[in-house]
């Protein structure tokens, strides 16, 4: 079968020659990418068009499309490009040719059109056929001496046609119009640069070929968009001069205006980055409204028309607009960066090169050029000057030379008859024999005397340029300079030295607002305005569900909101969701996931971390310690952090802050109190476990641990709603890590346990604050002088209602005014005072007799030996010295 096969192939193939596969594929990729290199995507060191470009160009100057002439249809053009140069679509000749005349993305454009031509919005462009377009001045001068055999030609795809293989180019168009291209292993992107100083930088390198970058960006200053913007930092430009690769940062040009008299603003922008799509920047920022990423931006407007770009942010009274115009900077395409890769085909080659080689390179094309040109002006010059000097010579002989003509058989035998009569040349024959006789006069003679003259002259001028380097040289800049005054511009992208800081600070996007904020004990969390919360008379909560925390807050404020497993969240208040006050929030597993069993036990609101301040934590099983605040701010925000390394059985129960830590308060659920120094609990971090605060018993733990001084009251909350109130004076101060001492009396039918307890000033007393009961069904609120101290042993009943369900802990609020600083001076351990028994009148001591004591009995030996002497009448001269002991100090 395979023989038959291979038969069936011979029969239609003469020949089969064996090849790998890699061999044949390497070699036609390589075919392949060096085409796309050379001829599609990367554009020509010297005229900077890439060949699409280019013949667009000569297609629309052979159809004589030029500046002056009337418009003609796109889709001409394009398909003239296409059927005579460019064997490729008609869309990507039409997209190319739109291109060029985009004055959004062109430093200089080369095409001007009629109808649309796409927008800075991203808008396409009208189909071909309903678009017309023409060249513009500054492509003519691409195009200039074309006619003068000033560059090469080459076959087209079909060998019908010519084509140059680049233009004169009479500006360095790679820089003023840029590039951008991506090909088999290369890519390129050049960004536009203002055309006067392109060819200032020009001009100073023909005068001083050994220029530093240094000296070319006091004229060449960097990149010039047509977009406009500042351009941050000239590091990266001078890169890019030097090697042919860096990056600059490209910003908007914004400004602010005032919306009314009492401060509100309006950030402005009229100049964006090169290349930005405009409609989709717009777009981002009112994302960023409508998300309230930043709550202060009110509404976003595009008020571009034909006058200029114009992009209106209306902001909120008070907003901070400098902050939020850095979080637009830094956030969206407001500023933008762009990376040179100056690559070009530079002698066939793909290269990255530098400013000033691109401009080598240019000056050399250049001089190539002009010598081209001068050569093909030489040879026409001479030309006519030899027929010239035919004329002249024939006006001494004109009568014999008419007598002749008139005898020839034809225009040919005229001729040859004169070039054998007379020694006329070919060329000049043929001319006098094409004269009109109009031209005999005496006036014409003397115009073919000063043309001769003219031309002579002319030819001189192209020999001394020929001939010499410098004047070749004077007459590049001389065109540059012509072209500089005919289409150069002013620069439109501003460059400074300084580089935007674009660390924002969140909380400066944030108007300084009050604010209700409320936390559940179910983990739910929701901030409101104060109006949604006055005007809603119920907390909107889920069912069996109660507010942990429920208090008004600063939306500069942050919540530390600790959990039973020992982490926190650190939510900044602005960053928690705004709803009405009778929606139920967000839950915290939002901000980061919590584990099977996590709940929020404890919420404290932190104004400044840098408050000295310390917080307290204690865990169920006993353990304290103590942390400072700032220890608790961190940079990342979005997950939980640890608080208090727990142990397994074990969680976090209490959690206090204070300013003036003195002493320290535990209740255990089974009754009973420890109260000791502050002191005695070290200050450490937050990864540490603590250490013991009590000697708990084995069916016992810590239900409540808090700060408390000398001044305030404990309330004790018992499961049997029972409230009892009790003087922190009354509490025995003990040492740390001893027993703990009964506060409410055990019985053994329907015993009392803690539930839970709080401390309170007297300033809060004072003020008559509210206690909060949280129930299972609710909260019920009662006023704290409600509670009076009572000899009863677990205090008095609390009657709360049915519909809230039954109590799980309190909460007592904060007073209004500032609380006086308790002074902790009677915490000072202090060592007995030395005293007499005796007045110092009746006994004064002296040295020799001051009795030293020994014992008890010692002292009463001596009081009997100073009552007998007394009685002898010799107390006069015995005088002891007395220190009174205590009998029951077990202090040491």
């Amino acid at each position: 079968m395979a023989k038959k096969t291979k038969d069936q192939i011979d029969e239609y193939i003469e020949n089969i020659l064996p090849q790998k596969l890699e061999d044949i594929v390497g070699e036609r990729f390589g075919r392949y990418s060096k085409y796309i290199i050379q001829d599609r995507a990367i554009p020509d060191v010297r005229d900077g068009l890439k060949p699409v470009q280019r013949r667009i160009l000569y297609a629309m100057y052979n159809m004589r499309i030029l500046s002056n002439s009337g418009f003609k249809k796109c889709a001409r053009i394009a398909g003239e490009v296409m059927g005579k140069y460019h064997p490729h679509g008609d869309s990507s000749i039409y997209e190319a040719l739109i291109h060029m005349s985009q004055s959004w993305k062109m430093g200089v454009q080369l095409i001007e059109v009629h109808g649309n031509n796409g927008s800075i919005d991203g808008d396409s462009p009208a189909a071909m056929r309903y678009t017309e377009a023409r060249l513009t001045k500054n492509a003519e001068y691409l195009l200039q001496d074309l006619e003068k055999k000033t560059v090469a030609f080459a076959p087209n795809f079909d060998d019908e046609e010519l084509e140059p293989t680049v233009l004169p180019a009479r500006f360095p168009n790679i820089l003023v119009n840029g590039a951008t291209g991506i090909s088999a292993g290369y890519a390129t992107a050049i960004p536009p640069h203002n055309i006067s100083e392109v060819v200032e930088a020009c001009i100073a390198l023909i005068e001083n070929p050994n220029m530093t970058v240094e000296e070319l960006m006091e004229i060449m200053k960097g990149p010039d968009f047509p977009t406009g913007g500042i351009v941050c930092g000239t590091d990266g430009i001078r890169d890019a001069f030097e090697t042919g690769r860096g990056k600059i940062i490209i910003k908007s040009k914004v400004d602010f205006e005032d919306i009314s008299k009492d401060g509100q603003k309006r950030i402005v922008i009229t100049e964006i980055p090169y290349e930005v799509n405009k409609a989709n920047l717009v777009r981002k920022i009112d994302q960023i409204r409508i998300d309230k990423t930043v709550e202060d931006i009110l509404e976003v407007r595009d008020e571009s028309d034909r006058s200029g770009l114009r992009i209106a942010i209306d902001l909120k009274k008070g907003a901070n607009h400098e902050a939020i115009l850095k979080y637009l900077y830094k956030n969206t395409d407001l500023q933008s960066s762009y990376n040179y890769n100056m690559v070009s085909i530079a002698n066939h080659c793909p290269k990255c090169l530098g400013v000033i080689p691109i401009l080598n390179y240019y000056i050399e094309h250049q001089k190539e050029v002009v010598t081209n040109r001068c050569n093909f002006e030489l040879e026409k010059a001479n030309k006519r000057i030899h027929i010239l000097d035919g004329l002249i010579k024939m006006v001494d002989i004109l009568d014999d030379v008419i007598h002749l003509i008139r005898k020839s058989q034809g225009k040919q035998d005229a001729k040859n008859k004169l070039m054998e009569a007379f020694g006329f040349t070919e060329l000049q024959a043929d001319a006098i024999v094409t004269l009109q006789l109009y031209r005999l006069s005496n006036t014409d003679v003397m115009a073919l005397i000063k043309e001769k003259d003219e031309l002579e002259r002319r030819v001189n001028e192209l020999l001394k340029i020929l001939s010499s380097e410098k004047e070749l040289l004077k007459v590049i800049k001389s065109e540059l300079r012509e072209v500089v005054n005919l289409v150069g511009s002013e620069r439109k992208t501003l460059i400074s030295s300084e580089v935007l800081d674009l660390k924002v600070n969140e909380q400066h996007l944030v108007t300084k607002e009050d604010v209700m904020v409320c936390v559940t004990r179910e983990g739910y969390i929701k901030r409101s305005s104060i109006k949604s919360y006055s005007q809603t008379p119920k907390n909107g909560l889920k069912d069996n569900d109660a507010p942990l925390y429920s208090s008004q807050a600063n939306t500069l404020d942050n919540l530390l909101i600790f959990t039973n497993m020992g982490q926190y969240y650190l939510l900044p208040v602005y960053k928690i969701t705004d709803v009405k006050w009778k929606d139920l929030g967000n839950h915290l597993s939002s901000f980061d996931a919590m584990r099977q069993g996590e709940k929020p036990i404890k919420v404290i609101k932190v104004t400044d971390f840098e408050e000295d301040k310390t917080l307290l934590l204690c865990t169920k099983n006993g353990l304290v310690k103590q942390v400072r605040l700032a220890d608790f701010k961190v940079s990342r925000i979005s997950k939980t952090v640890k608080a208090m390394k727990i142990n397994d059985g074990d969680e976090l129960v209490g959690v206090d802050i204070t300013s003036n830590p003195l002493e320290m308060i535990c209740v255990t659920k089974n009754c009973e109190v420890i109260r000791f120094r502050a002191s005695e609990v070290g200050i450490v971090g937050t990864n540490a476990s603590g250490v013991k605060a009590c000697l708990l018993k084995p069916t016992d733990e810590i239900v409540y641990c808090g700060y408390t001084n000398v001044t305030e009251d404990l309330y004790l909350l018992t499961t049997r709603s029972y409230m009892k109130r009790i003087r922190i004076s009354e509490i025995s101060l003990s040492k740390r890590a001893r027993s703990t001492n009964a506060i409410i009396k055990k019985i053994k039918a329907n015993p009392h346990y803690i539930l839970a307890a709080s401390t309170a000033t007297p300033l809060q007393y004072k003020e008559n604050v509210n206690m909060n009961f949280i129930c299972t069904l609710g909260t019920f609120i009662d006023e704290i002088k409600n509670n009076k101290y009572t000899d009863t042993e677990a205090g008095t009943k609390i009657v709360i209602p049915d519909d809230v369900g039954t109590p799980l802990s309190i909460t007592i609020d904060a007073a209004q005014g500032h609380e006086p600083v308790v002074n902790g001076d009677y915490l000072i351990e202090r060592k007995p005072v030395q005293q007499t028994i005796f007045e110092e009148s009746e006994l004064p001591p002296t040295k020799d007799e001051v009795v030293s004591v020994g014992s008890i009995c010692d002292d009463l030996e001596a009081i009997l030996a100073h009552e007998e002497a007394r009685s002898k009448g010799n107390s006069s001269n015995d005088k002891i010295k007395f220190e009174k002991i205590n009998l029951f100090d077990d202090e040491e």
